[in-house]
């Protein structure tokens, strides 16, 4: 009798320590990174005041800007970026590709096109609109770059991928960037949420993309032993009795529903995808069922500070988000590429 995929799966994957304390440890630095970010702003707000603000309002300006701009900037932040890392990790490890991220192989950048081109032919619309062109637009890309990767000899090779999405991407960007020249009002209109931002999102916004999410990390997390296993090889996977095409099947949805939902909320926010994986399988190795939560709460964390810094560096300005996370993340992706060259 062939032993279920969750047995084999915690037999053949080992944390390097206790992974819970490490939950834990990612969970209060959580806390303390969104107390940090909805107390800092163009007007401080103390702790104490926040704290009374989410048990009780009393109708202050402060009460106000907690409850309708902090909290839900806030939590969309946290989303995002744990929706943008928990991508990328199962992207890294269903290609078996380091390099892989919903960036770097054109998933945003077919969500945005998609943005673009729905505001230059409809005109401007509310963000809430953003959602469905995003995920058709994510949706169609993922597609593309998988029957690009899979073209020549080799097949659905990780260099193959890679330079499938870098083609993708670039002719995105570019088809995005000739909308935005020949139509002033769909730059005025998609300029800042094309460089990152969840500036102005309301609550409402949020509420509409979360179902997206949540069906997202909720099939992520089902599949995460199995992504485990298939890191080992399909041969292999499937000798252990897994259904790779499925588990596949699911992975790439998830992919999309993630990444499609956090760019209609939040604009091309990159590398979060990429950087974040690596950090979580360096702290708990290669068992997919512990690198997605530490993902999740990994990238909520960067993304914050990210936010926290783009709000005060050029205060009262704000600078874009894809600018922070590029900070981190081009070194990284650099130094990864140049890596998998020598190998």
């Amino acid at each position: 009798m062939k032993k279920s995929v969750s047995v084999v799966a915690s037999k053949l994957f080992r944390p390097r320590s206790s992974p819970l304390i490490g939950l834990a440890l990612g969970c209060l630095v959580l806390l303390l990174c969104l107390a940090v970010s909805i107390s800092f702003g163009a007007a401080e707000i103390s702790l104490s005041k926040i704290f009374a603000a989410l048990t009780f309002f009393d109708g202050s300006a402060d009460n106000l800007i907690i409850r309708t701009v902090r909290v839900p900037r806030s939590l969309i932040i946290v989303f995002v970026g744990a929706a943008l890392a928990v991508a990328g990790a199962l992207m890294q490890g269903l290609t078996r590709n380091p390099l892989a991220d919903p960036g770097i192989l054109g998933i945003e950048s077919g969500a945005a096109l998609a943005v673009v081109v729905a505001v230059f032919f409809y005109g401007n619309f509310s963000a809430n609109a953003y959602v469905g062109y995003a995920l058709v637009g994510a949706s169609a890309t993922a597609v593309l770059v998988y029957l690009f990767g899979s073209l020549g000899r080799s097949g659905l090779t990780p260099l193959n991928l890679t330079l499938a999405g870098a083609a993708v991407t670039t002719l995105l960007s570019s088809l995005t960037t000739g909308l935005l020249i020949v139509n002033q009002r769909t730059l005025e209109s998609t300029r800042f949420w094309l460089a990152g931002s969840v500036a102005g999102r309301d609550f409402s916004l949020f509420i509409q993309v979360l179902p997206y999410l949540i069906v997202g990390f909720v099939m992520a997390f089902l599949i995460s032993g199995q992504i485990s296993l298939l890191n080992l090889g399909e041969d292999v996977a499937r000798g252990l009795g897994q259904q790779t095409a499925w588990v596949k099947a699911i992975a790439a949805i998830s992919v999309v529903l993630l990444a499609g939902s956090s760019v209609a909320i939040a604009g091309s926010v990159g590398f979060i995808g990429l950087v974040v994986p690596h950090v979580a399988r360096f702290s708990v190795g290669v068992d997919y069922r512990w690198i997605l939560p530490y993902a999740a709460i990994g990238g909520a964390i960067l993304l914050l500070i990210a936010d926290i810094f783009a709000r005060l560096l050029v205060a009262p300005e704000e600078l874009p988000l894809s600018v922070m996370t590029a900070m981190v993340g081009a070194p990284l992706f650099v130094y990864l590429a140049r890596s998998q060259v020598k190998e």
